[in-house]
């Protein structure tokens, strides 16, 4: 730390001015700064996964696909024929939860139709416990 003592504009005051050196400071972060990439670990770029080996078994049993399609006009369609009620699909969805195999659910969005309606097929997927879900033709929404 420095001190400078300065004569004032009217010659009896004296002004303390004190000015900290921030060289030793700027040293010692610098110092912790190199410590700290010294001591961190380095970072690994890949995950070890123990994979099996060997061929799968073949499939003995295709899996059933129902196919589920949502026109422009957001109506629902179950295998091509429209379902007329949300009570009507979920008694087909709960069909297919108890079915052994569970049979695989394809739902084809169409890009004009409305959001909620998809929302609650998708929903109600869920909720009645259909795992095997995927959705069809998601080429479409890429523009």
């Amino acid at each position: 730390m420095a001190m400078n003592v300065t004569q004032g504009v009217g010659g009896n005051d004296s002004d303390v001015m004190v000015d900290i050196n921030t060289t030793p400071l700027i040293d010692v972060m610098l110092v912790l700064l190199v410590m700290l990439i010294i001591t961190i670990p380095i970072q690994l770029h890949s995950v070890n996964i123990n994979m099996p080996t060997g061929t799968p078994p073949p499939q003995t049993v295709r899996p059933e696909i129902v196919k589920i399609d949502i026109d422009p006009s957001s109506v629902v369609y179950w295998n091509g024929e429209p379902v007329s009620s949300s009570g009507d699909l979920e008694e087909k969805l709960r069909g297919i939860a108890a079915a052994e195999p569970q049979p695989e659910l394809h739902i084809r969005p169409d890009k004009s139709a409305k959001y909620d309606v998809v929302a609650a097929v998708l929903a109600a997927s869920q909720r009645l416990g259909v795992t095997k879900l995927g959705i069809i033709g998601s080429e479409q929404f890429i523009e």
